[in-house]
Protein backbone atom coordinates (compact mmCIF):
# COMPACT_ATOMS: atom_id res chain seq x y z
CA UNK A 1 0.00 0.00 0.00
CA UNK A 2 1.74 3.55 -1.02
CA UNK A 3 0.54 6.80 0.88
CA UNK A 4 0.24 9.81 -0.89
CA UNK A 5 0.80 13.14 0.49
CA UNK A 6 -2.78 15.59 0.53
CA UNK A 7 -0.53 18.50 -0.42
CA UNK A 8 1.78 16.85 -3.53
CA UNK A 9 -0.48 13.94 -4.76
CA UNK A 10 2.88 12.79 -6.72
CA UNK A 11 4.61 12.28 -3.22
CA UNK A 12 4.20 8.52 -2.19
CA UNK A 13 5.93 6.52 0.48
CA UNK A 14 4.82 3.18 2.04
CA UNK A 15 3.48 2.66 5.50
CA UNK A 16 6.78 2.57 7.29
CA UNK A 17 8.04 6.14 5.65
CA UNK A 18 4.23 7.62 6.88
CA UNK A 19 4.70 6.65 10.13
CA UNK A 20 7.94 7.45 10.55
CA UNK A 21 7.69 10.97 8.83
CA UNK A 22 4.20 11.53 9.74
CA UNK A 23 3.38 14.49 7.14
CA UNK A 24 4.51 14.70 3.50
CA UNK A 25 5.80 18.04 1.90
CA UNK A 26 4.42 20.83 2.65
CA UNK A 27 2.56 19.95 5.92
CA UNK A 28 0.48 17.49 3.77
CA UNK A 29 -1.15 14.29 5.21
CA UNK A 30 -0.62 11.04 4.23
CA UNK A 31 -3.78 9.53 2.55
CA UNK A 32 -4.05 5.75 1.55
CA UNK A 33 -3.76 5.50 -2.17
CA UNK A 34 -6.21 2.88 -2.34
CA UNK A 35 -9.64 2.09 0.05
CA UNK A 36 -9.74 -1.31 0.04
CA UNK A 37 -13.06 -3.43 0.14
CA UNK A 38 -13.89 -5.88 2.63
CA UNK A 39 -15.57 -9.07 0.84
CA UNK A 40 -19.66 -9.35 2.19
CA UNK A 41 -18.67 -12.68 3.63
CA UNK A 42 -16.42 -10.95 6.05
CA UNK A 43 -19.34 -9.07 7.50
CA UNK A 44 -21.67 -12.21 7.61
CA UNK A 45 -18.99 -14.18 9.76
CA UNK A 46 -18.19 -10.90 12.12
CA UNK A 47 -20.35 -12.51 15.47
CA UNK A 48 -17.73 -15.39 15.36
CA UNK A 49 -14.17 -13.44 14.67
CA UNK A 50 -12.06 -12.66 18.16
CA UNK A 51 -11.82 -8.75 18.54
CA UNK A 52 -7.84 -9.12 17.41
CA UNK A 53 -9.31 -11.11 14.02
CA UNK A 54 -11.51 -8.64 13.05
CA UNK A 55 -8.84 -5.82 13.38
CA UNK A 56 -6.00 -7.26 11.57
CA UNK A 57 -8.48 -8.19 8.61
CA UNK A 58 -9.41 -4.46 8.85
CA UNK A 59 -5.82 -2.60 8.90
CA UNK A 60 -4.18 -5.43 7.07
CA UNK A 61 -4.56 -3.92 3.70
CA UNK A 62 -3.01 -0.96 4.70
CA UNK A 63 0.18 -2.18 6.31
CA UNK A 64 0.12 -5.21 4.36
CA UNK A 65 3.65 -7.63 4.77
CA UNK A 66 5.76 -4.04 5.87
CA UNK A 67 4.60 -5.63 9.65
CA UNK A 68 4.66 -9.52 9.47
CA UNK A 69 1.29 -10.88 10.22
CA UNK A 70 2.17 -12.57 13.47
CA UNK A 71 4.30 -9.44 14.65
CA UNK A 72 0.90 -7.61 13.50
CA UNK A 73 -1.54 -9.33 15.45
CA UNK A 74 0.58 -9.36 19.07
CA UNK A 75 0.63 -5.22 18.15
CA UNK A 76 -3.39 -5.40 17.70
CA UNK A 77 -3.50 -8.04 20.34
CA UNK A 78 -1.94 -5.50 22.98
CA UNK A 79 -4.05 -2.62 21.98
CA UNK A 80 -7.10 -4.09 21.88
CA UNK A 81 -6.44 -5.88 25.66
CA UNK A 82 -9.56 -4.22 27.25
CA UNK A 83 -13.72 -4.00 26.47
CA UNK A 84 -15.57 -1.74 24.06
CA UNK A 85 -19.43 -2.15 25.69
CA UNK A 86 -22.28 -1.25 23.76
CA UNK A 87 -24.95 -0.22 26.55
CA UNK A 88 -28.02 0.80 25.80
CA UNK A 89 -29.25 4.10 27.37
CA UNK A 90 -32.85 5.18 25.55
CA UNK A 91 -34.68 3.85 22.77
CA UNK A 92 -33.31 3.60 19.64
CA UNK A 93 -30.33 5.01 21.35
CA UNK A 94 -27.02 3.48 22.76
CA UNK A 95 -23.60 4.26 23.84
CA UNK A 96 -20.37 2.73 22.79
CA UNK A 97 -17.73 3.19 25.77
CA UNK A 98 -14.31 3.91 24.41
CA UNK A 99 -12.97 4.77 27.69
CA UNK A 100 -11.83 1.27 29.60
CA UNK A 101 -8.40 1.29 28.72
CA UNK A 102 -5.41 2.65 31.18
CA UNK A 103 -5.98 6.43 30.17
CA UNK A 104 -9.82 5.86 30.37
CA UNK A 105 -9.81 7.40 26.57
CA UNK A 106 -10.79 6.43 23.03
CA UNK A 107 -7.24 7.20 22.63
CA UNK A 108 -5.47 4.36 24.25
CA UNK A 109 -6.11 2.46 20.99
CA UNK A 110 -4.22 4.67 18.28
CA UNK A 111 -1.21 5.32 20.97
CA UNK A 112 -0.78 1.70 21.87
CA UNK A 113 -0.91 0.27 18.09
CA UNK A 114 0.90 3.26 17.44
CA UNK A 115 3.66 2.49 19.88
CA UNK A 116 3.84 -1.26 18.91
CA UNK A 117 4.26 0.05 15.14
CA UNK A 118 7.23 2.27 15.84
CA UNK A 119 8.68 0.19 18.24
CA UNK A 120 8.80 -3.01 15.57
CA UNK A 121 10.38 -0.49 12.73
CA UNK A 122 13.37 0.73 15.35
CA UNK A 123 14.03 -2.98 16.05
CA UNK A 124 13.75 -3.97 11.93
CA UNK A 125 15.81 -1.31 10.86
CA UNK A 126 18.37 -0.33 13.73
CA UNK A 127 17.30 3.12 13.75
CA UNK A 128 18.77 5.87 15.79
CA UNK A 129 16.94 7.70 18.24
CA UNK A 130 13.40 8.90 17.59
CA UNK A 131 11.21 11.79 18.83
CA UNK A 132 7.88 11.81 19.03
CA UNK A 133 6.36 15.12 18.97
CA UNK A 134 3.23 15.62 19.51
CA UNK A 135 0.39 18.44 20.50
CA UNK A 136 -2.61 17.73 22.51
CA UNK A 137 -6.12 19.41 24.13
CA UNK A 138 -6.88 16.82 26.47
CA UNK A 139 -6.49 12.83 25.88
CA UNK A 140 -3.74 12.72 23.76
CA UNK A 141 -1.21 13.83 25.50
CA UNK A 142 -2.11 11.22 28.50
CA UNK A 143 -2.96 8.27 26.20
CA UNK A 144 0.79 8.83 24.33
CA UNK A 145 2.79 9.27 27.30
CA UNK A 146 1.09 5.73 28.47
CA UNK A 147 1.90 4.23 25.61
CA UNK A 148 5.04 5.44 24.67
CA UNK A 149 6.29 4.68 28.22
CA UNK A 150 9.48 3.21 28.49
CA UNK A 151 9.56 2.01 24.72
CA UNK A 152 13.28 1.61 23.67
CA UNK A 153 15.04 4.39 21.63
CA UNK A 154 11.79 6.99 21.40
CA UNK A 155 11.86 10.15 22.98
CA UNK A 156 7.90 11.69 23.40
CA UNK A 157 8.00 15.31 24.29
CA UNK A 158 4.02 16.72 24.29
CA UNK A 159 2.27 19.56 23.91
CA UNK A 160 -0.50 20.94 25.71
CA UNK A 161 -2.15 24.51 26.16
CA UNK A 162 -1.82 25.74 29.82
CA UNK A 163 -5.19 25.76 32.13
CA UNK A 164 -7.25 24.31 28.95
CA UNK A 165 -6.88 20.56 29.75
CA UNK A 166 -8.42 19.19 33.15
CA UNK A 167 -6.64 18.26 36.55
CA UNK A 168 -6.47 15.16 35.59
CA UNK A 169 -5.74 14.94 31.82
CA UNK A 170 -2.44 17.29 32.78
CA UNK A 171 -1.59 14.27 35.70
CA UNK A 172 -1.28 12.18 32.94
CA UNK A 173 1.00 13.52 30.98
CA UNK A 174 2.85 14.94 33.55
CA UNK A 175 4.02 12.62 35.99
CA UNK A 176 5.14 9.91 34.45
CA UNK A 177 8.83 10.92 33.85
CA UNK A 178 11.11 8.26 31.81
CA UNK A 179 11.68 9.20 28.44
CA UNK A 180 8.28 11.50 28.55
CA UNK A 181 8.46 15.23 28.36
CA UNK A 182 5.44 17.72 28.75
CA UNK A 183 5.78 21.27 27.74
CA UNK A 184 3.08 23.87 28.81
CA UNK A 185 2.18 26.18 26.08
CA UNK A 186 0.99 29.56 26.70
CA UNK A 187 -2.06 29.64 24.38
CA UNK A 188 -4.28 27.46 22.92
CA UNK A 189 -4.53 23.92 21.39
CA UNK A 190 -3.84 25.13 17.65
CA UNK A 191 -1.05 27.15 18.71
CA UNK A 192 -0.03 23.77 20.18
CA UNK A 193 -0.85 22.04 16.55
CA UNK A 194 0.75 24.68 14.95
CA UNK A 195 4.02 24.17 16.72
CA UNK A 196 4.38 21.08 15.95
CA UNK A 197 3.45 21.39 11.78
CA UNK A 198 6.39 24.31 11.94
CA UNK A 199 9.01 21.90 13.78
CA UNK A 200 8.80 18.67 11.13
CA UNK A 201 9.82 21.74 8.12
CA UNK A 202 12.16 22.86 10.31
CA UNK A 203 15.38 22.28 8.48
CA UNK A 204 17.71 22.84 11.40
CA UNK A 205 15.86 20.71 13.86
CA UNK A 206 15.37 17.71 11.01
CA UNK A 207 19.24 18.15 10.58
CA UNK A 208 19.75 17.02 14.67
CA UNK A 209 16.16 15.33 15.23
CA UNK A 210 14.58 12.32 13.60
CA UNK A 211 11.13 13.54 14.80
CA UNK A 212 7.49 12.06 14.34
CA UNK A 213 4.11 12.40 15.55
CA UNK A 214 1.69 10.73 17.20
CA UNK A 215 -1.61 13.03 16.93
CA UNK A 216 -3.55 11.62 14.03
CA UNK A 217 -2.16 12.94 11.57
CA UNK A 218 0.18 9.85 11.69
CA UNK A 219 -1.47 7.38 9.56
CA UNK A 220 -0.64 4.85 12.75
CA UNK A 221 -2.52 6.80 15.09
CA UNK A 222 -5.29 7.77 12.70
CA UNK A 223 -6.17 4.04 11.13
CA UNK A 224 -6.86 2.31 14.09
CA UNK A 225 -9.25 4.37 15.33
CA UNK A 226 -11.40 2.24 12.53
CA UNK A 227 -11.28 -0.66 14.96
CA UNK A 228 -14.15 1.09 17.44
CA UNK A 229 -16.55 0.74 14.49
CA UNK A 230 -16.44 -2.91 13.75
CA UNK A 231 -16.60 -4.01 17.13
CA UNK A 232 -19.38 -2.18 18.00
CA UNK A 233 -20.88 -3.52 14.46
CA UNK A 234 -20.13 -7.18 15.57
CA UNK A 235 -22.50 -6.01 18.93
CA UNK A 236 -25.11 -4.56 17.12
CA UNK A 237 -25.28 -6.65 13.70
CA UNK A 238 -28.74 -7.73 14.95
CA UNK A 239 -30.61 -4.78 14.78
CA UNK A 240 -32.86 -4.40 11.80
CA UNK A 241 -32.88 -0.93 11.94
CA UNK A 242 -29.94 1.39 10.01
CA UNK A 243 -27.28 2.37 12.28
CA UNK A 244 -26.11 6.08 12.93
CA UNK A 245 -22.86 6.87 14.60
CA UNK A 246 -22.35 10.14 16.55
CA UNK A 247 -18.84 11.57 17.30
CA UNK A 248 -17.93 14.08 19.56
CA UNK A 249 -15.19 15.93 17.07
CA UNK A 250 -12.74 17.57 17.36
CA UNK A 251 -9.44 17.36 15.47
CA UNK A 252 -11.64 14.95 13.08
CA UNK A 253 -9.11 11.46 13.36
CA UNK A 254 -11.75 9.47 14.98
CA UNK A 255 -14.97 10.16 12.08
CA UNK A 256 -12.49 10.11 9.78
CA UNK A 257 -11.77 6.99 10.86
CA UNK A 258 -15.07 5.62 11.16
CA UNK A 259 -15.75 7.22 7.52
CA UNK A 260 -13.10 5.18 6.20
CA UNK A 261 -14.76 2.03 8.05
CA UNK A 262 -17.82 2.76 6.10
CA UNK A 263 -16.05 2.94 2.56
CA UNK A 264 -14.92 -0.03 3.26
CA UNK A 265 -18.23 -2.03 3.35
CA UNK A 266 -19.35 -1.66 6.78
CA UNK A 267 -22.86 -2.00 7.26
CA UNK A 268 -23.30 2.01 8.73
CA UNK A 269 -25.62 4.21 7.35
CA UNK A 270 -25.02 7.75 8.63
CA UNK A 271 -21.96 9.76 10.81
CA UNK A 272 -22.81 12.78 12.72
CA UNK A 273 -19.96 14.93 13.72
CA UNK A 274 -21.09 16.65 17.25
CA UNK A 275 -19.37 20.02 17.55
CA UNK A 276 -19.17 21.71 20.62
CA UNK A 277 -18.61 26.06 20.02
CA UNK A 278 -16.31 25.09 17.46
CA UNK A 279 -18.43 24.54 15.03
CA UNK A 280 -16.31 24.94 11.72
CA UNK A 281 -17.39 22.10 10.36
CA UNK A 282 -21.07 22.44 11.04
CA UNK A 283 -21.08 25.78 9.14
CA UNK A 284 -19.58 23.97 6.18
CA UNK A 285 -21.70 21.54 6.10
CA UNK A 286 -24.40 24.25 5.81
CA UNK A 287 -22.77 27.00 4.08
CA UNK A 288 -20.23 25.01 1.62
CA UNK A 289 -17.84 27.49 3.14
CA UNK A 290 -14.60 26.22 4.92
CA UNK A 291 -13.44 29.12 7.66
CA UNK A 292 -11.11 27.96 10.30
CA UNK A 293 -11.01 30.42 13.26
CA UNK A 294 -9.35 30.66 16.71
CA UNK A 295 -10.71 28.05 19.32
CA UNK A 296 -12.69 28.40 21.43
CA UNK A 297 -12.73 27.24 25.60
CA UNK A 298 -15.55 24.86 26.78
CA UNK A 299 -16.21 22.08 28.91
CA UNK A 300 -15.27 19.39 26.32
CA UNK A 301 -12.11 20.71 25.95
CA UNK A 302 -10.44 17.32 23.91
CA UNK A 303 -13.05 19.29 21.11
CA UNK A 304 -11.88 23.01 21.48
CA UNK A 305 -10.26 22.67 17.75
CA UNK A 306 -10.64 25.78 15.40
CA UNK A 307 -9.04 24.31 12.47
CA UNK A 308 -9.28 20.16 12.51
CA UNK A 309 -6.41 18.24 10.74
CA UNK A 310 -8.81 15.70 9.54
CA UNK A 311 -10.99 17.12 7.80
CA UNK A 312 -8.91 17.13 4.83
CA UNK A 313 -8.80 13.86 4.57
CA UNK A 314 -12.68 12.90 4.96
CA UNK A 315 -12.98 15.40 1.98
CA UNK A 316 -10.57 13.37 -0.06
CA UNK A 317 -12.44 10.31 1.05
CA UNK A 318 -15.51 11.77 -0.94
CA UNK A 319 -13.13 13.03 -3.73
CA UNK A 320 -13.87 16.93 -2.35
CA UNK A 321 -17.54 16.06 -3.65
CA UNK A 322 -20.20 17.95 -1.54
CA UNK A 323 -23.07 16.40 -2.34
CA UNK A 324 -21.78 12.39 -1.45
CA UNK A 325 -19.98 14.34 1.47
CA UNK A 326 -23.68 15.48 3.21
CA UNK A 327 -25.17 11.85 2.33
CA UNK A 328 -22.83 10.19 4.57
CA UNK A 329 -21.95 13.31 7.10
CA UNK A 330 -24.01 15.57 9.36
CA UNK A 331 -23.36 17.70 11.98
CA UNK A 332 -24.38 19.50 15.20
CA UNK A 333 -23.11 22.32 17.13
CA UNK A 334 -23.93 22.52 21.07
CA UNK A 335 -23.22 24.99 23.79
CA UNK A 336 -21.62 24.49 26.72
CA UNK A 337 -24.90 24.95 28.67
CA UNK A 338 -26.93 22.54 26.37
CA UNK A 339 -23.74 20.07 27.22
CA UNK A 340 -24.56 20.76 31.16
CA UNK A 341 -28.46 19.90 30.73
CA UNK A 342 -27.36 16.86 28.60
CA UNK A 343 -25.40 15.27 31.63
CA UNK A 344 -27.82 16.10 34.08
CA UNK A 345 -31.08 14.79 32.33
CA UNK A 346 -29.66 11.98 30.99
CA UNK A 347 -29.01 11.11 34.47
CA UNK A 348 -31.60 11.46 36.41
CA UNK A 349 -33.97 9.65 33.70
CA UNK A 350 -31.52 6.54 32.90
CA UNK A 351 -28.52 6.47 35.82
CA UNK A 352 -26.26 7.12 32.43
CA UNK A 353 -23.10 9.62 33.48
CA UNK A 354 -22.31 10.89 30.51
CA UNK A 355 -18.73 13.15 30.82
CA UNK A 356 -19.09 16.45 28.28
CA UNK A 357 -17.78 14.79 25.09
CA UNK A 358 -20.12 11.87 24.97
CA UNK A 359 -23.05 14.46 26.20
CA UNK A 360 -22.28 16.45 23.15
CA UNK A 361 -22.69 13.33 21.17
CA UNK A 362 -25.67 12.31 22.31
CA UNK A 363 -26.93 15.72 21.65
CA UNK A 364 -26.20 15.63 18.39
CA UNK A 365 -27.11 11.81 17.81
CA UNK A 366 -30.68 13.16 18.91
CA UNK A 367 -30.92 16.27 16.43
CA UNK A 368 -30.46 13.53 13.81
CA UNK A 369 -32.57 11.27 15.02
CA UNK A 370 -35.79 13.70 15.10
CA UNK A 371 -35.91 13.85 11.83
CA UNK A 372 -34.64 9.89 10.82
CA UNK A 373 -36.97 7.58 12.15
CA UNK A 374 -35.76 4.30 10.97
CA UNK A 375 -32.37 4.47 12.46
CA UNK A 376 -30.35 2.86 15.86
CA UNK A 377 -28.03 5.67 17.18
CA UNK A 378 -25.00 5.01 18.90
CA UNK A 379 -23.30 7.74 20.51
CA UNK A 380 -19.03 7.25 21.44
CA UNK A 381 -18.50 8.21 25.25
CA UNK A 382 -14.57 8.89 24.23
CA UNK A 383 -13.85 9.65 28.20
CA UNK A 384 -14.52 8.38 31.33
CA UNK A 385 -16.49 11.13 33.75
CA UNK A 386 -13.99 11.34 35.93
CA UNK A 387 -11.65 13.04 33.71
CA UNK A 388 -13.76 15.72 34.53
CA UNK A 389 -14.31 15.73 37.95
CA UNK A 390 -15.15 19.18 38.88
CA UNK A 391 -17.99 20.00 35.90
CA UNK A 392 -19.60 16.55 36.30
CA UNK A 393 -19.81 17.47 40.07
CA UNK A 394 -21.14 20.17 39.71
CA UNK A 395 -23.67 19.33 37.20
CA UNK A 396 -25.07 16.17 38.85
CA UNK A 397 -24.76 17.68 42.36
CA UNK A 398 -23.16 14.29 43.46
CA UNK A 399 -19.88 12.47 44.47
CA UNK A 400 -18.10 10.51 41.43
CA UNK A 401 -15.77 7.44 43.08
CA UNK A 402 -12.58 7.66 41.51
CA UNK A 403 -11.61 4.39 40.05
CA UNK A 404 -7.95 3.70 42.34
CA UNK A 405 -5.49 4.87 39.14
CA UNK A 406 -6.87 8.10 39.14
CA UNK A 407 -6.60 8.32 42.93
CA UNK A 408 -2.98 7.37 42.90
CA UNK A 409 -2.83 10.06 40.13
CA UNK A 410 -3.75 13.04 42.21
CA UNK A 411 -1.10 13.06 44.27
CA UNK A 412 1.97 12.54 42.10
CA UNK A 413 3.98 15.69 41.62
CA UNK A 414 3.48 17.54 37.97
CA UNK A 415 6.24 18.61 35.98
CA UNK A 416 6.40 20.58 32.93
CA UNK A 417 8.32 22.47 30.72
CA UNK A 418 7.02 26.41 30.44
CA UNK A 419 6.89 27.67 26.69
CA UNK A 420 5.73 31.08 24.97
CA UNK A 421 6.56 30.58 21.51
CA UNK A 422 8.18 28.50 18.62
CA UNK A 423 11.16 29.94 19.62
CA UNK A 424 11.20 28.27 22.84
CA UNK A 425 10.25 25.13 21.09
CA UNK A 426 13.27 25.05 19.10
CA UNK A 427 15.79 25.97 21.45
CA UNK A 428 14.35 22.83 23.34
CA UNK A 429 14.58 20.42 20.72
CA UNK A 430 17.67 21.45 19.94
CA UNK A 431 19.09 21.57 23.27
Amino acid sequence: MKYFSLNDKNHKVNFETAVLNSLGPKKGLYFPQEIKKLPQQFFEQISSLTPTQIAQKAIGPYVEDEIPPAELSKIIENTLDFDFPVKAVEDRVGVLELFHGPTLAFKDVGARFMAGSLGYFIKKGNLPGLTVLVATSGDTGGAVARGFLKVKGIEVVILYPKGKVSEIQEKQLTTLGENITALEVDGPFDTCQNMVKTAFLDPEIRQHKKLTSANSINVARWLPQMFYYFLAYRQLKHKDQKLAFSVPSGNFGNICAGLLAKEMGLPIDHFVAANNENNVVTRFLQTQKYEPTASVQTISNAMDVGDPSNFIRILELFSNNFEDLKKNLSSYSVSDSQTKQAVKEVFENTGYLLDPHGAVGYLGLKEFLKTHKDHYGIFLETAHPVKFLETIEAVIEKKIPLPPEIENLKHQEKKAVQISDYEDLKNFLLK
